[in-house]
């Protein structure tokens, strides 16, 4: 069967990166950026993707060519929606930018497709309320970097049809990506409340002396993460307790409110903490350094990917 042409407007990290997602799930994508440079580096992003990904095993079945070759580039944004079923959106973080692209794709679009945005922290309803076909519009928020990382929220604005969440949710777990249906929006999604909730609390314990960054950086990569590669937060504290999540709550309960009702103050993000953490992360990692240590956290994430890949879910 015939997969659903995508089209992916804006060819920065993010935008090659669904490129990427959508083509290896056998989609024919088309991309456009209004720089056209962009649009034919993120084209020759996709195929680095590819033969990373091949490398790692994580691309059974075919090839990096194959994948590349279902990318194409777009002469303009109308050429890129004309044929689309699922339109994925990657420009800047702006909103006057957000609302002239998505009235253009309104516009342009066939008026069956889907019209999705990446962003992280603009709510759909601020650039899909004037629309004709606002329906078909919401969030489709990735997490970084979504070629290797599956879970993505799909978030509605009030005006969302549900057959267009269906139709979304559908069409990314097509790609292998896990889908979060949020019921209703809300000022940072799922993703970014939660690890706002962690950093807000990092934060804290770096202004007051409690521990420094290096610390609070080894208890979560040594600590907490490698327990929630493999569980949420609550599938971990049902395992955590001989009676489950009840006996949990019961056992450390009181701890968590005694804690939570400290927790009122806002750190500052801002000032000697932020020089701080800063001078810190500058003396693990020069500045210079920092696309050296995105790519080694890049390969990691792929062997860690291809573990998971390998393991049954009845393990």
């Amino acid at each position: 069967m015939a997969k659903d042409q995508i089209a992916v407007i804006g060819a920065g990290l993010i935008g090659s990166a669904w490129a990427y997602g959508f083509a290896q799930a056998g989609h024919a994508v088309a991309l456009w950026d209004q720089d056209a440079h962009a649009a034919r580096m993120a084209q020759a992003r996709v195929s680095e993707i590819a033969s990373d990904m091949q490398a790692a095993g994580l691309l059974p079945g075919q090839s990096p060519a194959d994948v590349a070759s279902r990318v194409t580039l777009a002469a303009d944004l109308a050429d890129c929606v004309k044929n689309a079923r699922h339109v994925q959106e990657n420009v800047s973080e702006n909103i006057d930018v957000k609302r002239a692209v998505f009235a253009a794709l309104d516009e342009a679009a066939p008026t069956d497709a889907i019209l999705a945005s990446s962003t992280s922290a603009l709510l759909p309803s601020r650039f899909t309320e004037t629309l004709k076909g606002r329906a078909r519009c919401l969030v489709a928020h990735p997490i970084n970097p979504p070629s290797l990382i599956p879970a993505v929220e799909i978030v509605p604005a009030p005006w969302t049809d549900a057959q267009t969440m269906d139709r979304c949710a559908a069409t990314m777990a097509g790609i292998g990506q896990k889908p979060i249906r949020m019921a209703r929006e809300i000022d940072g999604f799922i993703m970014n409340r939660l690890q706002g909730a962690l950093l807000q609390e990092a934060m804290r314990l770096v202004a007051n002396g409690i521990a420094t960054p290096e610390d609070i950086d080894t208890g979560i990569r040594d600590g907490l993460a490698p327990r929630w590669s493999l569980c949420g937060p609550f599938e971990a504290i049902d395992l955590n307790a001989p009676g489950g999540v009840r006996d949990y709550v019961a056992r450390y309960g009181p701890m968590y409110r005694l804690i939570g009702a400290r927790q009122t103050t806002l750190p500052d993000w801002e000032g000697e903490t932020l020089d701080r953490i800063e001078a810190a992360r500058r003396a693990a990692l020069p500045l210079a350094d920092l696309p050296k240590a995105q790519s080694r956290r890049d390969r990691r994430l792929m062997a860690l990917m291809a573990h998971f890949r390998r393991e049954t879910p009845q393990d």
